[in-house]
C-alpha cells in the first residue's frame, strides 16, 4: 500500500474533525509531527495522540512540511463561515489555496502540506480546494474523490435523520442490528405549493452532487492550467442549458408551464423556498426566502453588490451580441462567430477572471446574480445571517429560483444563437446515409416498442462517513430514500450506407411534442427543449447496418452507483477497470433521471436520431493517451486532460435555428435523420 496515496484519500473523511482523529472506520491514524497540531492542541499532543492511536491497525507517518505556508490569506474566511464559489473574495482565497497545493514539489510534501493546512482553514474551503488539486495533480490521479453528499451529507438530507443516525449508532453496537432510517420525501413544502411537484427533481441528491462535481472539474478561478480547459465557456452554457431543458420538460410532465426567466431583478419573487437543511460548517439551517421577496443591493463584510451593476453588465453583454463582437481590455474587437462566440460569452457570463476578455467591463453577471438572490433575506447583514441555498453549488439547484435565474442567463446565450445563420444542407446532411428505422424498447420479452417506463425506487445510502465526532467502529448507518428511476431500454436503428465504409456520429435527442396544456409545440420551441440522450461513434459498412445501444451506456449520464457511492476501501470495487471508473467518474447527469418522469397515462415525445459525418465531427487530440475511465459522461463533462471530443457545437443540430418549420419536415428533408413517437409512462409505485 502506498501510504501517501492512502493518506490523501483519508483526508476527505470526517472533514470537521481534527487531523489527528482516527479514520477508515477507526482502523487508521496519522503519525503527525508536532508542527501539524494547532495551538489549541499544541500542549496536549501526547494525550490526544495516545488516545486516538489505541487499537488502530495502521499508522501512517506524515512528514514535516518543508516550509510552513503563510495562511494569512485564508484567515479572512472564518472556520465557521459559509464558503461560496459565487462570492469573489471566497473565490480568490480558494484560488490561492489551490495554487499552494499544486505547487507542492512531490507527493510526500503535498500530503504534509494538506495535513498541516486542514485544521487551519475553513473546512469547506479546504475540501473544495483539496479536491480540485487532487483532480488536477498528475501524481494523484489514482486518489478517489468522494461524492460531496458523502463528505457533507447535511447539505443534502433532512436534519432529523442525523439525530436518529447518531442515536442508532450510539445505542446499537453492531451495524447489522441497527434500524434502517428513512429520509423523508417532500419535506420542504406541502402540495399547496405548485413548485413542490418538482421537489423530486430539484432536491435529488444525484442532481445536486452533479452540479458540485461539474464546478469542481471546471473551476471558474484558480491557476490558468486548471481553469483554461478546452471549450470551458461553451460547456458552462450547454450543461446549464440542458439542466433547464430537462427541468422545463419535467414541469410539463407535472402539468406546469415553463419556468419564467428572472429578467427583472427589481420585481418581487413570488416563489418562496424553505430548504430545511443544515450547513455542515456551523450547524445552522440555510436561511429561507419568503414568498414575494424583494431583492436588494447587498452590503456585507464579504462585499457590496448593486442591482444596477448587474443591469449594466447585462446591457453591455446584450449590446455586444447585437453588434456581433466583444471588446477586450485594449479595445480590440473579437467577433462572436459561430465557432468561438458561445465559448467567449460563456467565460464572460460566468466571469472566469482569467478567461473573460474584459472582466472589468462585462462584469460578473451569473455569479453575482446568485449572490444577490442568496442574500435576499439579509442583504445588509443586520441579522448576521449567512447566504441561502443559492449561494452554494451543492444546494443551489434545490431552489426554484435557480431555474428562473438560469432561464434568464439562457435567454442571453439563445439570443446569440438566434443571430447566427440557419444551419444549411451541407452542415446537416450526410450524403449516402439513410436512417430507415428507429426504435426504443424495454428489455422485457413482451415489451411494446417505443413505450418506456419510469417509477419510484427506494434506495439506500451509508451516512457514516459524514457523521463527524460520531462512533468510529463498524460504521454502517443506513438510510433509505425515494427517487425517480427509469427501466433500462435499448435503442435499435437501421441505417443504409450507399457509399464505402465510413464513420458517423449518432446523436440521440428526445423532444416534447406538447406543452402543459397539451398544445403542440413548434419546432423552434422543441429545439430549445430538446434533451440530449446519447452521442457515440458508429462504423457504417456498405449496405444495411443495424445499430443497437443500451440506455445505460449514455454519454450524458453516470450510473446510479457513482452518484451514491459510499466512502472507504471496503466499498470500492477490486477489478482494475471498475476501480478506475469508481475513482474518476463523479461528473455526469444521474442515470436514474436520464428519462423525464412522463405521465401515468403516458406522455408523448419525439425520439430524434441523426447520423452526422464523422470527418466533420472528429477532433485531433493533442496526445495519444487513451481516454480514462471517466469518458462515459463526456457530453456534459468533457474528457479529462483532453479536448472536447466533438468538433460540432454542443447541442448540434438543435443549438441553432433550423431550415424547416416542423420536425417532420426536417427529418423528411435529410435522409441521415429519422424520428419516431415514443411514450413515457410513469408508474406511481415505489419499487425496492
Amino acid at each position: 500500500m502506498n501510504t501517501d496515496l492512502k493518506a490523501l484519500e483519508l483526508l476527505f473523511q470526517r472533514p470537521l474533525e481534527p487531523v489527528f482523529t482516527t479514520r477508515d472506520n477507526g482502523k487508521t491514524v496519522f503519525d503527525l509531527p508536532e508542527s501539524v497540531y494547532t495551538d489549541r492542541y499544541r500542549n496536549n499532543t501526547e494525550e490526544v495522540s495516545n488516545r486516538f492511536s489505541q487499537n488502530v491497525e495502521t499508522r501512517i507517518p506524515i512528514r514535516e512540511v518543508a516550509r510552513k505556508p503563510n495562511l494569512e490569506f485564508a484567515s479572512k474566511l472564518g472556520r465557521k463561515q459559509q464558503f461560496s464559489l459565487f462570492i469573489n473574495k471566497h473565490k480568490e482565497i480558494a484560488s490561492q489555496l489551490i495554487q499552494l497545493f499544486l505547487d507542492a514539489p512531490n507527493l510526500q510534501q503535498f500530503v504534509a502540506l494538506a495535513a498541516y493546512t486542514k485544521d487551519r482553514v475553513n473546512p469547506v474551503l479546504f475540501q473544495y480546494s483539496y479536491a480540485v488539486a487532487i483532480a488536477h495533480r498528475p501524481d494523484t490521479r489514482t486518489v478517489p474523490i468522494p461524492n460531496i453528499s458523502q463528505v457533507f451529507p447535511s447539505n443534502f438530507i433532512e436534519p432529523s435523520v442525523f439525530q436518529d443516525a447518531r442515536q442508532e449508532a450510539s445505542v446499537i453496537a453492531k451495524s447489522g442490528n441497527r434500524t434502517v432510517l428513512e429520509i423523508p420525501a417532500n419535506y420542504t413544502a406541502s402540495d399547496r405549493e405548485d413548485e413542490q411537484h418538482l421537489a423530486y427533481f430539484r432536491e435529488d441528491i444525484g442532481v445536486n452532487s452533479h452540479h458540485w462535481h461539474w464546478h469542481l472539474v471546471y473551476p471558474a478561478s484558480g491557476p490558468m492550467e486548471i481553469v483554461n480547459k478546452d471549450r470551458r465557456g461553451e460547456l458552462f452554457y450547454y450543461m446549464h442549458h440542458q439542466l433547464l431543458a430537462r427541468y422545463n420538460v419535467e414541469r410539463f410532465c407535472n402539468r406546469l408551464k415553463r419556468t419564467i426567466p428572472l429578467s427583472n431583478l427589481r420585481e418581487e419573487i413570488p416563489e418562496g423556498y424553505f430548504p430545511k437543511i443544515l450547513s455542515s460548517i456551523n450547524n445552522r439551517t440555510y436561511p429561507a426566502r419568503i414568498s414575494k421577496q424583494q431583492l436588494s443591493d447587498v452590503a456585507r463584510p464579504d462585499g457590496n453588490i448593486e442591482i444596477s451593476e448587474l443591469e449594466r453588465w447585462r446591457d453591455r453583454i446584450l449590446a455586444a451580441i447585437d453588434q456581433g463582437y466583444v471588446e477586450d481590455t485594449q479595445g480590440n474587437r473579437i467577433p462572436l462567430d459561430e465557432v468561438r462566440g458561445i465559448d467567449i460569452l460563456g467565460n464572460i457570463i460566468e466571469a472566469c477572471n482569467t478567461l473573460s476578455v474584459n472582466n472589468q467591463f462585462y462584469g460578473n453577471l451569473h455569479n453575482q446574480g446568485h449572490t444577490i438572490i442568496s442574500f435576499a433575506h439579509d442583504p445588509d447583514y443586520r441579522h448576521l445571517e449567512d447566504f441561502g441555498v443559492m449561494g452554494d453549488v451543492t444546494t443551489a439547484m434545490r431552489d426554484p429560483i435557480f431555474y428562473r435565474w438560469h432561464g434568464f442567463i439562457d435567454t442571453i446565450f439563445n439570443k446569440h444563437k438566434t443571430l447566427l445563420p440557419v444551419y444549411n444542407n451541407t452542415q446537416l446532411g450526410f450524403e449516402g446515409i439513410n436512417v430507415t428505422y428507429v426504435e426504443a424498447r424495454l428489455g422485457a420479452a413482451n415489451a411494446r416498442p417505443n413505450t418506456l417506463l419510469t417509477y419510484w425506487q427506494r434506495s439506500s445510502a451509508n451516512l457514516a462517513a459524514g457523521l463527524d465526532f460520531g462512533p468510529v467502529e463498524d460504521e454502517n448507518i443506513t438510510a433509505t430514500f425515494r427517487h425517480l428511476q427509469n427501466a433500462p431500454y435499448t435503442y435499435t436503428f437501421n441505417v443504409t450506407n450507399s457509399g464505402p465504409r465510413r464513420s458517423g456520429t449518432c446523436r440521440i435527442f428526445i423532444c416534447p411534442k406538447t406543452d402543459e396544456r397539451n398544445q403542440p409545440l413548434r419546432l423552434e420551441e422543441q429545439r430549445l427543449l430538446a434533451i440530449e440522450m446519447d452521442k457515440f461513434t458508429v462504423e457504417l459498412m456498405p449496405g444495411e447496418n443495424t445499430i443497437r445501444r443500451e440506455s445505460t451506456d449514455s454519454s450524458v449520464a453516470i450510473p446510479f452507483e457513482r452518484s451514491f457511492r459510499a466512502v472507504g476501501a471496503s466499498y470500492q470495487p477490486t477489478a482494475a477497470d471498475d476501480l478506475a471508473r469508481f475513482r474518476f467518474c463523479g461528473c455526469g447527469w444521474p442515470q436514474h433521471l436520464l428519462l423525464p418522469k412522463g405521465k401515468p397515462e403516458g406522455m408523448q415525445f419525439d425520439l430524434f436520431v441523426m447520423i452526422s459525418d464523422y470527418t466533420q465531427d472528429a477532433v485531433q487530440q493533442l496526445s495519444n493517451t487513451p481516454n480514462d475511465a471517466c469518458s462515459t459522461a463526456y457530453s456534459f463533462c468533457g474528457l479529462k486532460d483532453k479536448l472536447y471530443p466533438d468538433k460540432r457545437t454542443m447541442g448540434f443540430p438543435f443549438d441553432r435555428r433550423l431550415p424547416n418549420d416542423t420536425l417532420n419536415e426536417l427529418v423528411g428533408a435529410f435522409s441521415n435523420m429519422a424520428k419516431t413517437d415514443i411514450t413515457i409512462k410513469f408508474n406511481d409505485r415505489v419499487i425496492g
